[in-house]
């Protein structure tokens, strides 16, 4: 579904992604982990072109990311994006968050993407607060808010940038709910992430990378048993510890 080949990306003199490559099957969750500014984030967006990047190549469902001819806004609505800071618009409702894309991009009806809306945000316990403004929710509820949207575009996979790391902890378990039941339900996902235990539950892979360069790639079983890499050990002996 998802596919980069030797991947790398320069900021004037710093190189932030260093010939990364890696590959997420159809049904597939991997999570990406690793210390600050690792490059997690930019690897991620890379992903759909939200980051263009220097060398390498990048592949959704057999498109090329960096290709001239590609339609990148096409290729995003394809492809769901959830991000740290929620990114939803303050003026609109959650219900009007969710219906806008629905609208505009997809081209549904009123009436069709209301009743999405409607299924989406039950699913997400949020029925209740369909005409709330973003201020007037949790940082948890907003968070649920911005899956459903992207969710709303029937996307063939999800991608997550740290989307709990925003979040007061007791708010942390909600989100991670939905995403397990995602998983459950076969979404091919990427998701960037601290929370071991999530990684721990539903991970089919842990990519951890470190200075722009992905240090391993494991099976999650092998990545929390023993760890190749010493970086890869010493990460997860303080992450862990706590």
């Amino acid at each position: 579904m998802i596919e980069l080949k030797n991947v790398s990306k320069w900021y004037g003199e710093f190189r932030v992604l260093d010939d990364c490559s890696m590959r997420i099957a159809k049904g597939e969750v991997v999570v990406i982990c690793g210390p600050s500014g690792s490059g997690k984030s930019t690897l991620i967006k890379c992903m759909n072109g939200l980051e263009p990047f220097t060398r390498g190549e990048v592949t959704i469902d057999g498109i090329s990311v960096g290709a001239p001819d590609t339609q990148l806004p096409r290729l995003r609505a394809r492809i769901g994006m959830v991000f740290q800071n929620f990114e939803l618009f303050p003026h609109m409702s959650a219900a009007a968050n969710i219906n806008l894309a629905q609208l505009k991009v997809l081209g549904r009806d009123r009436a069709t993407a209301q009743a999405k809306t409607d299924e989406l945000l039950a699913r997400m316990g949020l029925a209740d607060h369909a005409t709330k403004f973003p201020a007037q929710l949790s940082g948890g509820q907003q968070q649920r808010v911005a899956i459903a949207r992207a969710l709303a575009m029937d996307p063939i996979a999800m991608l997550f940038d740290e989307p709990t790391s925003a979040l007061d902890p007791e708010m942390i378990t909600e989100v991670l709910d939905v995403m397990v039941g995602l998983a459950d339900e076969g979404m091919t996902m990427a998701v960037v992430t601290h929370e071991m235990g999530f990684a721990r539950k539903v991970a089919h892979r842990v990519v951890f990378m470190d200075e722009g360069a992905i240090i391993e790639d494991a099976s999650t079983a092998a990545f929390f048993g023993t760890p190749r890499s010493e970086r890869a050990q010493q990460f997860l002996s303080k992450i862990l510890q706590h």
